[in-house]
């Protein structure tokens, strides 16, 4: 009888720490409908991590992206060619915060989900796992953005050298059905220095980089294609606030006259702000319709 009662009390010791050890392991990750899932995003886990479907993603349509048409046409047209299986390139999309560069390739998985598009989201520390992302992805019937957002490096850092390394293509190459988006407010992804310049010389009235220089111009120079997203002027800012106003109103079944009261509450909004961007005049819209609208409902 001692006995039994000991092998009881063992086996509910045993239970006890069964139950502590599995609260500690990861939960199971379920592999990803691709069919029914858009846009995913790579979780770190321990030294590896896996991707985290996304069920909703922002209710941005092209058409909504008011002032960069150019910017638009130039990555949409690269996205299409990319989706036919013809020759496309990665990209980088720099420039102003606020200018609508990440929204824009948010954007154009809603345009273009339906003929196979998917989009994970990378954060630039876990760029060094591109390998890993790439081998779960790489045999889908399905057409990959790897996109990370408002990247900017180090020299040395590990993920700048496994992008660097990625669009070069000379050691880790994606497969075709993979395309990389960039998006950064500087143009080389690096910090830029006064003293970057000095060791450059000038060789039969050529001016050649020196090696600082050099190397931060080698990452960027990798991508195919370099689109600039740059500060509105007033001008454009007052229009991209008037046409958000408009289809503000038009949402809400309502109207409401851009008017000179109008056009002054935008100035000082962006003046207020430090900023003429797409975003600031989104924002703006948002508050001046708002509150004029429920200002009107409690009269």
């Amino acid at each position: 009888m001692p006995s039994l009662t000991l092998d009881k009390e063992m086996v509910e010791q045993l239970r006890r720490v069964l139950t502590a050890v599995e609260q500690l392991l990861p939960k199971p990750v379920p592999t990803i409908d691709w069919a029914e899932t858009h846009a995913a995003n790579w979780r770190r886990r321990g030294t590896g991590g896996y991707l985290d479907p996304v069920p909703e993603i922002e209710a941005f349509h092209l058409d909504d992206l008011l002032g960069i048409d150019k910017q638009k046409q130039t990555i949409e047209e690269n996205t299409c060619q990319f989706l036919a299986g013809l020759p496309a390139n990665n990209a980088l999309l720099w420039g102003t915060r606020g200018t609508g560069k990440s929204t824009l390739v948010r954007a154009l998985l809603h345009s273009y989900a339906s003929q196979g598009l998917r989009v994970i989201q990378v954060d630039k520390d876990d760029l060094v796992h591109l390998p890993a992302i790439v081998d779960e992805i790489k045999r889908q019937p399905y057409r990959f953005i790897l996109f990370s957002d408002d990247v900017s490096f180090e020299t040395g850092e590990s993920s700048y050298k496994m992008l660097k390394s990625a669009l070069d293509g000379s050691v880790y190459a994606p497969p075709e059905n993979v395309l990389i988006y960039v998006t950064s407010n500087r143009r080389h992804l690096l910090p830029e220095y006064e003293s970057d310049n000095r060791g450059a010389m000038l060789v039969n009235n050529e001016i050649h980089h020196g090696e600082t220089v050099e190397e931060k111009i080698s990452l960027s120079g990798r991508f195919g294609l370099w689109i600039g997203f740059h500060p509105f002027s007033q001008d454009q800012f007052l229009e991209v606030a008037r046409q958000w106003v408009e289809r503000l109103c038009e949402r809400s079944g309502t109207s409401l006259r851009w008017n000179e009261e109008a056009r002054q509450a935008a100035i000082l909004w962006s003046r207020q702000k430090g900023d003429n961007s797409g975003r600031i005049a989104l924002q703006f819209a948002n508050q001046w319709v708002g509150s004029t609208l429920f200002k009107q409902g409690t009269k």
